[in-house]
């Protein structure tokens, strides 16, 4: 009899603590840009670790994250190109920066090791909008000297999805070269003049793996996941740099998160002798009265323990973590921004 009540007692402490877990531990789903899944990825995993809660992230593309935020289908939005004021101010958002990186152009080119291949913006241009065609075209030879370049066909990879990396990618590319700006423009989604499509930076990593002669543009952590090979870019300052977390974070040194609004900064063709010319911030985007405000709070306690245990799991990935003066910003729009129905702040 002792022993059934104390395996009972056992039995009901065990149950109340599930219990107890199950009630208290949180689910929130978000949805958008692939170019910082591997790091969203990666942060959600140790988050669990450490608080028993999930995060599900959708890497769709930062085109479809703002269509699912705005549409109030999943708790958070994330997007690498950044909403105008006017556009948050219309649907009753607030963004902020969650972790800084760099698009890179790889190409699948034998005999080419990773970082041998010298690229200026004006020859990337040109060969997204079809008038370089050939490997060892002039302008291409004419900056790398002693480089042996084939004489084979450029295929163009690009995105066929909305996609914050392409706005990053054309916003340079528009910076750079008049005609580009004039004929191609900058977005999330353009009408590329040559080219195919790849879904995701996954979907246009795996076109330039498999396809010979070929050239697309993918956030860092795909080059290093994948072992692409990568060229150097020529940035404003006349540097052939190459792509690494410290060059993105020169590229940010400038920014002025504070009188940008909506934090909304876009870090291409930054000045500066090391800075990697195609950098960009990556963004959350929330409600900022949430249908469901428990959940926003768990978003917000998400990237909060992010910002101060996730610095190293970001910066072995080659992502720049944000500093800590732009995270006291962050915290300030939270409190700001962030209401229940009832006018009560979130955070």
């Amino acid at each position: 009899m002792q022993l059934n009540r104390i395996v009972k007692s056992l039995f009901v402490a065990a149950t109340a603590a599930l219990t107890f877990s199950s009630v208290h531990a949180s689910e929130v789903t978000g949805a958008g840009a692939t170019f910082p899944y591997p790091i969203y990825a990666k942060w959600a995993d140790a988050y669990k670790k450490a608080t028993g809660n999930t995060v599900n992230y959708q890497s769709i593309g930062s085109g479809g994250g703002i269509k699912q935020i705005k549409a109030k289908t999943v708790d958070f939005g994330a997007s690498d190109a950044p909403l105008k004021i006017e556009e948050l101010d219309a649907d009753g958002l607030m963004q902020f920066p969650a972790v800084i990186g760099g698009v890179v152009p790889v190409i699948n080119v034998e005999g080419i090791a990773p970082g041998q291949l010298k690229m200026t913006g004006d020859v990337l241009a040109k060969i997204y909008m079809g008038s370089i065609t050939k490997w060892n075209a002039a302008e291409i030879a004419a900056i790398n000297p002693g480089v042996k370049l084939p004489a084979d066909d450029i295929t163009v990879v690009h995105r066929s999805d909305g996609s914050g990396t392409t706005f990053i990618w054309t916003d340079y590319l528009s910076k750079v070269n008049a005609e580009f700006k004039e004929k191609v423009s900058s977005g999330t989604a353009v009408k590329w003049p040559v080219g195919l499509g790849g879904k995701g930076n996954e979907g246009v990593a795996a076109n330039v793996q498999r396809i010979k002669g070929s050239i697309g543009y993918v956030e860092y952590a795909y080059v290093k996941r994948n072992k692409m090979t990568h060229t150097l870019v020529k940035n404003r300052d006349g540097q052939f740099a190459q792509p690494d977390d410290v060059n993105f974070k020169a590229a940010a040194s400038g920014a002025d998160w504070a009188k940008t609004p909506g934090m909304g900064v876009v870090l291409t063709n930054q000045a500066g002798k090391d800075t990697w010319p195609i950098s960009g911030a990556t963004f959350i985007i929330l409600h900022k009265v949430p249908a469901n405000p428990a959940n926003t709070k768990e978003v917000i306690k998400f990237f909060e323990w992010a910002f101060a245990n996730g610095g190293a799991m970001a910066t072995e990935l080659e992502y720049v973590p944000l500093p800590a003066d732009v995270i006291k910003l962050i915290n300030t729009s939270w409190k700001s921004n962030l209401k229940d129905a009832s006018g009560k702040a979130l955070y």
